[in-house]
């Protein structure tokens, strides 16, 4: 296989992950997808995007996207490309000015400890934000110093754990 096709297979995979990810948050069985869409997303087919067999065209990505009522965005994998010290565009919502942007999607498949830790607090700030329904959650200063109360460190100590798992820290 070509070095594109790869790539190109890999991201059809990060794609299906993404798909999955914002389904689940829904809390969308496929049967219930392809029933609630009148059939327009049959089961099956999801399935295969959401396994990476198959790509999903940008029109029916957008459908997709309306069904959950959720931005395109959320359903894409975000790009590690951008040339170092290129930042985000202005207004670019997946990125915020501070905190740590933790990608629920990932933080979901981690089965550490911390991972686990994490993912209960993340839970309670989404109860919070009653209109939350992205694959993306922001975690500001004051989340940190709560979290270093509970596992008795420092806010500095917390966030570096965080880098550690490979989540966005962003200033």
């Amino acid at each position: 296989m070509l070095e594109e096709e790869q790539d190109d297979a890999s991201y059809t995979e990060q794609v299906g992950l993404r798909l999955r990810g914002v389904r689940r948050s829904k809390r969308f069985s496929l049967h219930h997808v392809e029933v609630a869409s009148g059939k327009e997303f049959k089961a099956s087919v999801l399935g295969a995007y959401e396994r990476g067999e198959r790509a999903i065209s940008v029109p029916r990505l957008q459908r997709l996207a309306r069904f959950y009522v959720v931005p395109v965005d959320q359903l894409l994998p975000p790009m590690d490309d951008s040339p170092a010290g290129v930042g985000p565009e202005v207004g670019d919502r997946r990125v915020p000015s501070r905190g740590i942007t933790i990608d629920l999607i990932r933080l979901e498949a981690m089965s550490s400890a911390d991972a686990a830790m994490l993912s209960r607090y993340l839970q309670r700030i989404r109860q919070q934000r009653t209109n939350f329904s992205g694959t993306a959650l922001t975690i500001r200063r004051e989340d940190l110093n709560a979290l270093a109360v509970l596992l008795e460190s420092d806010a500095d100590a917390v966030e570096a754990r965080i880098g550690d798992m490979g989540f966005e820290l962003t200033r």
